[in-house]
Parts: structure tokens; sequence; C-alpha cells
């Protein structure tokens, strides 16, 4: 059900990724890249995960991602039974939730204690050139904007997120991909055969008219130029990751229980400053 305060029209979102998936030729090089960079973070922490879960709006690209693992869709209410699984990963779908602080507490809520969550989602930079050229666009063809491609959050803001959420050593990165297309139009066909199409919920439902898509192309063309009379196009994958508390884990000291100044350390002189 779509009300009207909802980031996501969920019917819209599923037909999108229902369209890509049945694709003669889907364009799946982003969720490659994010399994390879989820691999590689599983192979560091170098433990056994016997009960994974993966979140995702992709089940078929995931399903062999880990042996035995359970597919979950991304719905709202996930499927995750309390302490159930020693990792869960949300796989490329988070920055399409309207409560993606409700999505990390269930996950946590999920977890073994000391288990393990990763999340990929597309962070605040990922198409930020055509924004602008849309923006521009329709001021120039409407005179006003309409929403057409999905608030992202920026990384700083999702580190923050896990905290929220109830994980302890939180961390947030990223990975920026720079993408080369012929033109903005290959660009939009592309994010349809990703299933990342339009699917905000407050999106203008008439066709927009041929006219503003020359004019994203051009205004694209000449602000984002890249070699070869090609353009420009930003995608950047933020990973968050985060752990179940767990009394094993390494804690913080407490306030004053230190038994060396950090003059002493430094070899300086302590300076005591009055109230």
């Amino acid at each position: 059900m779509n009300g009207p305060d909802r980031l996501t029209d969920r019917k819209q979102l599923l037909h999108n990724r229902a369209r890509a998936t049945a694709m003669e030729a889907p364009a799946m090089f982003l969720l490659e890249d994010a399994a390879l960079e989820l691999k590689e973070r599983l192979n560091e922490v170098n433990r056994a995960f016997t009960q994974p879960a993966i979140v995702t709006g992709f089940p078929d690209f995931w399903a062999d991602f880990l042996p035995d693992v359970k597919i979950i869709p991304d719905d709202e209410l996930l499927d995750l039974e309390p302490q159930a699984h020693d990792l869960i990963v949300h796989a490329m779908s988070l920055h399409w939730a309207d409560d993606p602080v409700g999505q990390m507490i269930q996950c946590r809520r999920a977890l073994k204690p000391d288990g393990l969550f990763i999340a990929t989602l597309f962070g605040g930079q990922t198409l930020q050139e055509l924004r602008v050229a849309m923006a521009e666009a329709e001021v120039a063809i409407m005179g006003g904007l309409s929403p057409r491609i999905a608030p992202m959050a920026e990384i700083r803001d999702l580190g923050a997120l896990l905290q929220r959420a109830g994980f302890a050593l939180p961390v947030a990165d990223n990975l920026t991909q720079n993408v080369t297309y012929r033109d903005a139009v290959s660009l939009m066909r592309d994010l349809r055969a990703m299933g990342e199409g339009n699917a905000m919920n407050r999106r203008l439902r008439e066709p927009s008219k041929q006219s503003l898509f020359r004019t994203i192309s051009q205004i694209y063309a000449e602000h984002f130029p890249a070699n070869d009379n090609r353009i420009k196009a930003t995608f950047d994958i933020i990973t968050l990751t985060g752990w179940a508390p767990d009394d094993s884990q390494q804690q913080p000291l407490r306030p004053g229980s230190a038994q060396q100044s950090l003059a002493n350390a430094l070899n300086t002189t302590e300076i005591n400053i009055p109230d």
C-alpha cells in the first residue's frame, strides 16, 4: 500500500525489477561489482558462517552467493526470525527502503550475538550528473521539478543509522564506479535494465515530452563529457558493516579509567585549564 508520505511505490519497484530480470540482456554489472566486494570483505573476516541470509530484490542473482543461504525479499516487514542467523547481507536494495533504520533493526534482531550485518546500497553521489541535467531540463521545459531519481543518503548519515539501529563496531565506506555512456538516453536505458528506473511514489504518472529528453541529453553532454564524445556517470556504492552486540567484543574503556595520562604518552607537559 502506498500512502502519500511514502518514498517508494512498491508495486512499481517490483514491476521494474521483474522487467529487468526478464530482459534478454539485463544490466547487472553493478550487482556483480557489489558481490565481488562482499566476497572480499567476508574473506577478510575469516569466519565460517553457517546460517546466512540475504535480503534482496533480486533473488535469482544472489541465490548462489553463499552455501545454504536463505533469500529474504526486501519487504517492509522482513521474513526474519529472532537470533536465527550469524550473517545477514542486505544486498543493493536498502536505498529504496522507506524506513532504512527499521530494516537495520530487524536485521540486528535476527542476528545471533556477535553476528555480522553487511549492507551494500547506492549512496548520495550516485547519478549526480543525471540529477543536474534533469533538473535544468525540467525547469527549462516544464517550469518546475518532479521526482525522477530517488534521494540517496550520504555515507556519514548511513554510518549514524548503523549506530541508531544498535550495531556494535559500525563501519561505513564507499566505492565509486565511474561509467561512460554514449548519451543520456543510453544511461536511462541501462537504469531500466538494472531495475533502477523511477519508482518514486510522487513521480509524474503521465509520459514526458520527447523535447524534455532531448534537452536532458544536450545539457548532460555539455556539462559532463567523457572521452570519445561519451558522457560520464557516477555510481556511489556504499558498504555498511556492523555486529550484533556481544560481551566478547572489544569494549571502550570507562571514562577516567586510564592508567597513564596522554601527556606522559606524548612526552610533553600537562597543562591544567581552569574552569
